[in-house]
């Protein structure tokens, strides 16, 4: 989540790896089929359809119209027909430490929603520790006492992650940061031993239990890959089984990894290597092995500071996006894409036709695959184009 670290770097020095790795398999995505001839897109444009206090999360509720968002603070709001619900549909701002980089992070529906009657939330207990808990609907009422799944110590404050999604297994994958601070000074990002730092994958298929999903293959029973620094947002594209990771960096580089969510045992890199340069240590360094991203963004890049992930678009609005992630920055406020599963030179910057969107957050997407961008302020846009 957004974060500029005012500690120094370990060196001055970012000269590049010692060892190229190929860039991660990834996956060819087939064109959207329309039977529908839309006019020339001329722009895009961000039209404001809520307001919610710091929105954190958003995604669309099966069975029904609505859209689900959650707010940084602890509770949950269901949107339709236009307007939001007047009072929260879950508030757990009761146990919820909204403060800094902690708060309510994200939530998931269970695919089976909503015969199933799951929810599941991530969130900052009020000591710190982080938080997996299952909740229970029934005839469209959600019970508030819920079920802790999973709990994790924090050593900072900082570094929580963020997404819990579900990936075409049917197993339940969270986000961890590397325990926070500064240049990973706990050792949490090459330890396969520890939760943090990592991409976890649990089997949720019992309600009230979270289990290892079976193939895990590390010593820490939860964990499915490793090496990341601050996973705030990732997202799984089910069309082509690619999991699209944006991982915060230190002082000097964000990053954003493609790789298909099926591959277990990936090392991210951090912190031998933040984006695409050498870090620990500082210069040649053994990047064997190592999962690297498919883009780096520096910091010289005017305003950049936290990535923010981001969504794969599979809408039909906008055809001339289908198939590329979209993402942003906590102090850019950008909006930038390339398309997965396919060679680029460089992002396609969309901010001059959109502008500014502020202090950006997160991304959603409702029933249809179209985008919503949310900030900090509030606001929740959705991505709109303008043809003709």
């Amino acid at each position: 989540m957004a974060e500029v670290d005012t500690t120094e770097r370990m060196s001055e020095e970012v000269p590049e790896p010692t060892v190229t790795t190929s860039p991660p398999t990834t996956v060819a995505v087939s064109e959207v089929v329309t039977t529908t001839t839309l006019p020339p897109l001329r722009s895009l444009a961000y039209r404001e359809v809520a307001n919610v206090p710091f929105p954190i999360d958003l995604a669309p509720v099966p069975g029904t119209s609505r859209l689900l968002i959650a707010s940084k603070e602890g509770r949950l709001w269901m949107y339709g027909d236009g307007r939001l619900a007047d009072e929260p549909w879950l508030d757990i701002s009761d146990r919820v430490r909204n403060r800094g980089e902690q708060g309510l992070l994200g939530f998931a529906l269970h695919p089976g929603y909503p015969d199933s009657g799951r929810l599941f939330v991530h969130y900052s207990a009020l000591n710190g520790d982080t938080v997996l808990a299952e909740y229970t609907v029934a005839d469209g009422a959600v019970d508030a006492e819920g079920a802790v799944l999973f709990r994790l110590a924090q050593p900072a404050a900082n570094h929580n992650g963020g997404t819990i999604a579900f990936g075409p297994d049917g197993y339940l994958y969270m986000g961890l940061g590397d325990g926070g601070g500064a240049n990973d000074q706990f050792g949490h990002g090459q330890n396969e031993r520890t939760p943090l730092g990592a991409l976890l994958r649990f089997d949720v298929s019992v309600p009230g239990i979270a289990s290892p999903a079976p193939g895990n293959p590390f010593p820490a029973p939860d964990v499915w890959s490793i090496g990341l620094r601050n996973p705030w947002r990732f997202v799984i594209d089910h069309p082509s089984g690619l999991i699209v990771i944006a991982d915060v960096g230190q002082n000097l580089f964000e990053e954003v990894s493609v790789a298909p969510v099926a591959a277990g045992g990936l090392n991210y890199g951090w912190p031998i290597t933040e984006g695409l340069h050498c870090f620990d240590p500082p210069s040649d360094c053994d990047a064997s092995g190592l999962t690297l991203p498919v883009l780096e963004i520096s910091h010289a890049d005017s305003g950049t500071c936290s990535i923010t992930g981001g969504v794969v678009y599979r809408g039909e609005e906008i055809p001339e996006l289908y198939g590329h992630y979209l993402f942003s920055d906590y102090c850019g406020g950008y909006l930038r894409s390339f398309p997965i599963g396919e060679p680029f030179d460089e992002p396609q910057d969309w901010t001059e036709q959109v502008g500014n969107a502020g202090q950006v957050v997160a991304f959603g997407t409702d029933h249809a695959g179209e985008v919503y961008v949310l900030n900090a302020f509030g606001s929740v846009l959705r991505l709109e184009a303008e043809r003709g």
